[in-house]
């Protein structure tokens, strides 16, 4: 995180603190990541979400998202600590991305591109539970250049070009806090366990909360790191209260369209891991229920593949 000040950093630490039951002051809070920081190893992750790699020429709805982010992690005598940070894209489009801008309203999605860039800081327990709480803040609408991040990369992959960004949602800039806990693990084998865990996102960008289970066959990593291959299935359900990528930013005004969410939605995500060594990798399927109210379930569904590559000096 060279390119943020020393004061930038001890202040969204803070944030963090404030609201993290895992350190007993902000000061202990702010010792420790001086600790991971200086003591820590480091971890380089890419994510990247896309419905092209499924040969989806039309895309839509939740598109595409690019993140890069940066771990630094130290073990303890029965816990490992992690503090880090990230950037990232989110790209959503209509339902074709090849309808002209006239074409473009309810109840399909509205162009919609997220920016942003956050903290988190997350504990791995060695007996599988975990906890996280991050802090993200970025930019929602043409501030956050999706537009251009397509319209480059259809360009590369010789795919038609979308045509409605001019529609997108207004410019805001946006705070999300988010968090997760994993309170639970069962192992009904060496190679077979289940993790319940419970996130929730709060801010003017996305607010809801909800529930996922993970299922995982093969060979099981305890802490992300460690050596692993196995396959996994992870269902989540989710209760919306707010998501600007289809409301518009909760204090934008004279949006081109909007649509009303629906307030529950889930997602099953199916695949596979492996760590070996400074590497690791995960490929998985996933597949999205309709989040627009108005528009029907089998025309707001999607499938989209989710590609993770990571790096350990």
């Amino acid at each position: 995180m060279r390119y943020l000040s020393d004061k930038s950093i001890v202040f969204c630490l803070a944030m963090l603190a404030a609201g993290s039951a895992g350190a007993t002051s902000i000061v202990d809070f702010i010792d420790e990541y001086k600790n991971v920081h200086a003591n820590g190893t480091v971890m380089h992750l890419v994510d990247i979400d896309n419905d092209t790699l499924l040969l989806d020429r039309d895309d839509g709805f939740y598109t595409s998202g690019m993140r890069y982010t940066q771990r630094r992690s130290l073990r303890g005598n029965d816990r490992m600590t992690s503090f880090g940070w990230r950037i990232g894209q989110e790209l959503y489009t209509a339902s074709d991305i090849k309808l002209p801008p006239e074409f473009v309203g309810a109840p399909d999605h509205p162009y919609a591109g997220w920016l942003y860039g956050g903290i988190y800081r997350e504990v791995h327990l060695s007996d599988g539970t975990y906890t996280r709480m991050g802090i993200d803040i970025g930019c929602l609408g043409p501030c956050a250049g999706g537009e251009w991040t397509q319209t480059q990369f259809h360009k590369v992959i010789n795919q038609p070009s979308p045509r409605g960004w001019s529609k997108q949602v207004r410019n805001e800039a946006g705070v999300v806090l988010h968090g997760e806990i994993a309170p639970v693990r069962w192992v009904l084998e060496p190679s077979f366990d289940i993790t319940p865990a419970f996130n929730a996102r709060f801010g003017n960008i996305f607010t809801d909360a909800g529930a996922s289970l993970l299922v995982r066959a093969g060979q099981l990593n305890i802490l992300p790191s460690a050596p692993a291959f196995h396959a996994y299935l992870r269902t989540d359900v989710r209760a919306v209260a707010y998501n600007a990528t289809l409301q518009g930013g909760y204090f934008s005004k004279n949006n081109p369209h909007t649509v009303d969410p629906k307030r529950f939605t889930g997602s099953a995500e199916a695949g596979v891991v492996l760590n070996r060594g400074a590497f690791g990798a995960r490929l998985a399927l996933v597949r999205r229920s309709n989040e627009i109210r108005d528009l029907p379930n089998s025309v707001g569904a999607q499938n989209y593949l989710h590609l993770q590559f990571s790096y350990t000096p």
